[in-house]
């Protein structure tokens, strides 16, 4: 299910960076979801990206985290987990952009895209079963630490960002795609929040 999240945005993306036309129709734009009822932004803006950069990041992570994520839901939820992490990545994607949606929907010029949302609930549920795996950020070994310790510094950085505002990027949908992400998964399987918490009261016992 990974890989054909992948191929399909990437697709999709691509097709949008060679045609403003489908650009303008899937990208998310508040105002006229508020005006237009054209909901279906909240999902379609998740498979367009600004550029290049920004699609390679995107997929990148979310291959190198969504195939353990999807084992691990496999491992949980059997026959059902394809689903169910189908589920995790598109509600990330809408979740995350609904606070954004209320702050912007009378804001004709503003518009937002990228799959980060469902990125980001997709890394949170990996930190949840593998709190304590070590992240090298960038590749970098001395930035390299426990899994569970990114996820704070990533959640309080876009908490802080957002609040700060300027700049394109929607800080706000990477703060809630990961809330979602970790509720989401607890939801199906509180057993899941059990053991993550065992974890962390092993390391200190």
């Amino acid at each position: 299910m990974t890989l054909y999240i992948v191929i399909i945005t990437a697709i999709v993306s691509i097709a949008a960076f060679q045609s403003h036309e489908i650009m303008d129709k899937l990208i998310f734009n508040p105002y006229r979801v508020n005006k237009y009822g054209q909901w279906y932004r909240l999902l379609s803006s998740g498979f367009v990206h600004a550029d290049w950069l920004h699609l390679i990041i995107n997929m990148f992570v979310l291959y190198q985290f969504g195939a353990i994520v999807e084992a691990e839901y496999g491992y949980a939820f059997l026959e059902k987990g394809w689903y169910y992490f189908l589920l995790l990545y598109l509600g990330g994607i809408v979740i995350s952009i609904l606070p954004t949606y209320k702050k912007h929907k009378d804001n004709f010029a503003y518009n937002a895209l990228g799959a980060s949302g469902g990125v980001s609930a997709i890394v949170f549920t990996f930190m949840l079963f593998n709190p304590f795996q070590r992240i090298a950020l960038y590749g970098l070994n001395f930035l390299s630490m426990p899994a569970v310790f990114w996820g704070i510094v990533y959640l309080v950085y876009s908490y802080i960002a957002d609040r700060r505002g300027g700049g394109n990027t929607n800080h706000n949908a990477h703060f809630w795609g990961a809330i979602f992400g970790i509720i989401y998964t607890v939801a199906l399987k509180p057993h899941i929040m059990v053991n993550f918490i065992d974890q962390i009261r092993n390391l200190f016992s």
